[in-house]
């Protein structure tokens, strides 16, 4: 399946991207080159191989989680550029 310049102009204009005319011979190869890869891949044998999200095992290491003493909000508000009864003043947003 092969992209062509009417596609790729497509996209481009979904993604919010704008592309010279130059540029759209390249960026046509290149999409059909990622195609011929992911089609080249699809050609992988994986019967019985489970799914995984990494290709090697990667444990997490997270220490127990034990409470602790935490700031008091004096200690909290000491930093605050702006606080008011004992919380931070923010700038509005909305």
């Amino acid at each position: 399946m092969a992209v062509t310049k009417e596609q790729v102009m497509h996209v481009a204009h979904l993604a919010r991207l704008e592309f010279q005319e130059n540029e759209l011979d390249g960026f046509t190869q290149t999409f059909n080159n990622i195609l011929d890869y992911i089609a080249k891949l699809e050609e992988v044998n994986t019967d019985g191989i489970n799914p995984t999200s990494h290709v090697i095992d990667v444990k997490n290491v997270f220490r127990e989680d034990e409470p602790s003493s935490s700031l008091s909000n004096e200690e909290a508000m000491k930093n605050a550029p702006s606080s008011e009864d004992g919380s931070f003043v923010v700038p509005r947003i909305i």
